[in-house]
C-alpha cells in the first residue's frame, strides 16, 4: 500500500516512528539493528522490510560517501550538490544523510538566509559564488541561486525583467562552474499536493518540528499552482546538459534519501584511496607531573 492510500491514523504512526528513526540514525551501527531485535526493542516484523532494509542500505551508502569524500580530497576534485525542491519535501533530511559521517572540514552545508539590504544591490549569483569549493571540498547547497526562480518569482519579491535576466544568465553560469572544475549536481524533490498538506499539519501538531513552518512555508500551500508553473519553466529553461536536473520522487522519504545519494555516487568515479597504516604513539610520562584536581562545584550535576 502506497503512502497516499493509507488511512490518516496509520500515516501519522508511521510519520512519528520516521521521526524516531531519524533520531536513531544518528546512534545506530548496523550491527545494532541484530542487537536490538534480540533484546526486544524493535520487534522483528518492524526490522524486516522496511526499516531494516533502510537502515542496511544507508550505512553502506554512508560507507560509500566516506570513500568518495576521500577521493574528492586525493583528487583535489571541486564538488556542488544543489538541493532544491517544495517546501517539506524533504531536502534537509537528505542533506543530513549524506554529511552524517562525513568531515565537516571536507564536506559543508550552505543554506543562506534571506539576502541583507546590501545583498539585494550585488550581482545577484554574488553570494553564492563565495561559498562556492576549493580543491578538496563538497559543498551542498540547501537551496541555491534557484531561489529566484521559485519563492521570489511566486511571492513577488523580483521583477520580471529580473527574471528573465536570471534565465539568460544561469546556463552561462552553470557551464563556468563545469569548465572550471567544479562537479555540479542539481537534485528536484518532488512530492505531491497531498503530501505536502499532511507534513505540513504534521509540523503544526508537532511541538519539536514547528519552528521548521515559516510565513513562507506557509504561503506556499497557497501558491501550490504558481510553484508548479514556476518549477516547470524553471526545469525547461535550466536543464542543461553540463548541469543537468535530476528529479527524486520523494513521497516516501526513506526512499527518497536512499536513491538520491546512491544516485550521487554514480555521477563521480571513485576509487579506494592509499592510506598509510595509523599507530597510535606511546603517551610521554613525566615523573614530576602532577594533575591538577578539577574542583567539585565545576562538575556538570550527573542527574541520568
Amino acid at each position: 500500500m502506497t503512502e497516499e492510500n493509507q488511512d490518516p491514523l496509520s500515516r501519522i504512526k508511521d510519520e512519528i516512528v520516521d521521526s524516531f528513526d531519524e533520531e536513531l540514525e544518528m546512534q545506530l551501527e548496523e550491527d545494532r539493528l541484530d542487537e536490538l531485535v534480540a533484546e526486544g526493542l524493535i520487534s522483528e516484523g518492524e526490522a524486516t522490510l522496511d526499516r531494516r532494509v533502510y537502515f542496511r542500505e544507508l550505512f553502506r551508502l554512508q560507507h560509500e560517501l566516506v570513500r568518495l569524500q576521500d577521493w574528492v580530497q586525493y583528487k583535489k576534485l571541486k564538488v556542488v550538490v544543489l538541493f532544491e525542491g517544495r517546501d517539506s519535501a524533504g531536502k534537509g533530511g537528505a542533506i543530513k544523510r549524506v554529511t552524517q559521517r562525513l568531515n565537516p572540514r571536507v564536506c559543508r552545508v550552505v543554506a543562506l538566509p534571506a539576502p541583507t539590504e546590501r545583498e539585494r544591490h550585488q550581482w545577484y549569483f554574488q553570494r553564492y559564488a563565495a561559498h562556492l569549493p576549493t580543491a578538496g571540498e563538497m559543498v551542498l547547497f540547501d537551496r541555491s541561486w534557484y531561489n529566484r526562480a521559485g519563492v521570489e518569482r511566486v511571492m513577488g519579491f523580483c521583477s520580471p525583467e529580473e527574471l528573465e535576466e536570471f534565465f539568460r544568465s544561469v546556463p552561462d553560469f552553470e557551464r563556468m562552474l563545469v569548465r572550471s572544475g567544479i562537479i555540479l549536481l542539481k537534485y528536484w524533490f518532488s512530492i505531491t499536493d497531498e503530501e505536502q498538506e499532511f507534513r505540513f499539519n504534521m509540523r503544526i501538531q508537532d511541538p519539536l518540528k514547528q519552528w521548521k513552518l515559516s510565513p513562507m512555508d506557509l504561503q506556499s500551500r497557497v501558491h501550490w499552482e504558481e510553484y508548479t508553473k514556476a518549477k516547470e519553466e524553471m526545469l525547461e529553461r535550466t536543464h542543461i546538459p553540463e548541469a543537468p536536473w535530476w528529479v527524486v520522487h520523494a513521497v516516501d522519504k526513506k526512499r527518497a534519501r536512499l536513491n538520491c545519494i546512491a544516485h550521487l555516487l554514480t555521477q563521480i568515479p571513485y576509487e579506494a584511496v592509499p592510506k598509510p597504516e595509523i599507530i597510535l604513539p606511546e603517551r610521554m610520562r613525566n615523573a614530576d607531573y602532577h594533575r591538577t584536581p578539577v574542583p567539585p562545584e565545576m562538575y556538570v550535576p550527573e542527574i541520568y
